[in-house]
């Protein structure tokens, strides 16, 4: 099969996911062809199945904004023409999923006949698929896809609340490759960071408020009043210099580190001891899921899609939004004692191999097939 996919090439969830699936589906003897403006960050590696497609976006003076998604759209159409693609799989509805159906629309004129899936990652639909500038389109871009998934029930039910969805929608779970997300602690570089052997805590995001990093801080300065720790906050975003302030406010800089982006995650997680998630929304919690596959027990909110994945009291726990006090009580109660830590984290790594790659790649594969074959079945009709 030979596929396209469109995503954002960065760290965030979308991305990371899109660029993960590419892989994988390749490694299964597909052809992958990813179609963005700069080569995805997790695009690390180039094999005999894997293609890059780079949208070049012209600079005119009469532009205030380069318009990205027509750029998209006629590149779509190029790729799909000459590498004679089966289907488009773009990831994040704005503005891909409405490039697509732009692109499907002008591959007709040529004889040729594209389905695509768009996937829904979260803020596309919760955050700035609601606001009225987009929902039509997102609306629209939708309904005129040939397939929809999402990555949890919970977003496919703010999906088809937010929107007047007539399209069948379909959840796939996000997944976890374990040759990647399971490796052995390195004791130097826990030892560097943890040098009394304090237990370590860690965050990763793209640090925006809907993340609640100030959260993080101050359940981190509750829980340092009981237990000897350190926290890593990995990621960076608008948020970072109040958090940074907040460190400073709260006398606890020492035991605090800021290390930015990173793109090897999971050396850091490997040697961590807890993973804080106080979102006020996430639509699946990739970043909890990577977490849980390095043995790292989770403390999360209860919102959106999180309750899909970490099990409250076995895999970690789980609080309401903004209760920062149940937080850290919660937490100190996983690392005051060697062996509930350790069990804890025997439990989180049995609930990620939920998620193992293995097991949701045929899920796409197989949608993958039905979309294509449906989609010829249509166009028999319309022939005939």
């Amino acid at each position: 099969m030979k596929i396209g996919i469109v995503c954002y090439p960065t760290f965030g969830g979308s991305g990371v996911v899109a660029t993960e699936l590419g892989k994988a589906l390749a490694d299964e003897g597909h052809q992958v062809h990813f179609i963005t403006y700069s080569q995805p960050a997790r695009l690390d590696f180039f094999s005999a199945n894997l293609f890059y497609h780079e949208v070049s976006v012209r600079d005119y003076p009469l532009f205030d904004y380069a318009p990205y998604e027509s750029a998209l759209a006629s590149k779509l159409v190029d790729v799909v023409r000459f590498e004679k693609l089966d289907i488009l799989h773009v990831h994040y509805a704005i503005p891909h999923a409405s490039a697509a159906f732009m692109a499907k629309q002008i591959l007709e004129t040529y004889g040729i006949h594209i389905p695509f899936v768009t996937t829904l990652h979260g803020t596309d639909i919760t955050l700035v698929g609601k606001d009225p500038t987009y929902k039509p389109v997102v609306t629209f871009s939708i309904n005129k896809s040939d397939g929809v998934t999402t990555v949890s029930e919970s977003l496919k039910k703010d999906t088809e609340e937010y929107f007047e969805i007539t399209n069948e929608i379909k959840v796939i779970p996000n997944f976890i490759d374990f040759t990647r997300f399971s490796l052995k602690p390195k004791d130097h570089f826990k030892k560097a960071i943890a040098p009394n052997n304090e237990r370590i805590l860690i965050h990763t995001s793209n640090f925006r408020k809907v993340k609640r990093t100030a959260d993080v801080i101050r359940i981190f300065h509750k829980i340092l009043e009981k237990i000897p720790s350190k926290l890593l906050m990995v990621g960076d975003g608008p948020e970072r210099a109040y958090d940074e302030q907040l460190c400073r406010d709260l006398g606890i800089c020492d035991n605090v580190r800021f290390l930015g982006k990173q793109d090897a995650v999971e050396e850091i997680l490997s040697v961590s001891d807890l993973f804080l998630m106080p979102s006020e929304s996430e639509s699946f919690g990739l970043a909890a899921l990577e977490a849980m596959a390095c043995k790292v027990p989770a403390i999360t909110s209860n919102s959106g899609g999180l309750p899909e994945l970490n099990i409250d009291g076995f895999s970690g726990y789980m609080s309401n939004v903004g209760d920062v006090e149940d937080m850290a009580i919660k937490a100190i109660q996983i690392l005051e004692n060697d062996e509930v830590l350790n069990r804890f984290k025997e439990n989180a790594f049995a609930r990620a191999q939920d998620f193992d790659l293995k097991k949701i790649l045929p899920e796409y594969v197989n949608y993958y097939n039905k979309i294509i074959e449906e989609s010829k079945r249509t166009l028999k009709v319309e022939v005939i």
